[in-house]
């Protein structure tokens, strides 16, 4: 799997590229700033890239901001924040999309090497794995006309757990539910969303956790 790294933090992004290298993963690029950024991901298209979001010059927002516009440049390119910060506003632009192949992981609350490289190889095949700090974040700022108020309180349990990544028999162990309990709210889920059949189970599942994001 081909990977472009974005950390201005040299020691921190030095030692990600070895971590990632150490796993099979081809580091294509390494890269300390927002532009450089999007120019490795347009001219080199990877597979998935893992980006800070503080960078130069103001080290407020670059690296969110350059993810967003690389998603411009190469539609639906799969990003992974990984970053101490949450910052909502552009996460809701790297979600406006609904393209899916997008996560926001907190750097200080990634305390397993193998989950981690798990949500790295979920976003580059599409799907999404978030923080539930950064959900919580996310759910702050809900639409009044929110378009999942016909969800069980269950439902939306299981629906925030789909959005951190997890798997239906994890859901199950969380929530002390069997598995065939967490694929009937799910399937609950997709036809009060209106995701029917006719897409797969993981396409549904990306348009019902962002449905839930960017409610």
């Amino acid at each position: 799997m081909r990977v472009v790294v974005a950390d201005d933090a040299v020691l921190i992004r030095e030692g990600l590229v070895r971590l990632l290298e150490e796993f099979d993963f081809d580091v294509v690029a390494q890269v300390g700033d927002g532009v450089a950024l999007v120019e490795a991901i347009a001219s080199l298209k990877p597979d998935v890239s893992v980006v800070d979001v503080r960078m130069p010059p103001s080290f407020t927002d670059e690296g969110l901001r350059a993810a967003v516009e690389a998603r411009v440049r190469v539609p639906g390119a799969p990003v992974l924040i990984l970053s101490q910060y949450v910052e909502v506003s552009y996460a809701d632009d790297l979600l406006a999309d609904a393209r899916g192949a997008v996560g926001y992981l907190l750097k200080d609350r990634v305390v397993d090497v193998e989950e981690f490289l798990e949500g790295l190889r979920r976003v580059a095949a599409g799907g999404t794995v978030f923080d539930p700090q950064v959900v919580s974040q996310l759910m702050v700022r809900r639409r009044k006309d929110d378009p999942l108020a016909q969800l069980t309180p269950r439902e939306r349990e299981v629906l925030g757990l789909m959005a951190e990544g997890k798997s239906n028999p994890a859901i199950g162990r969380q929530l002390v539910i069997s598995d065939g309990a967490v694929e009937k709210h799910i399937r609950s889920i997709f036809s009060k969303l209106g995701l029917y059949a006719d897409d797969s189970d993981q396409h549904r599942r990306v348009l019902a956790v962002l449905a839930y994001l960017r409610s």
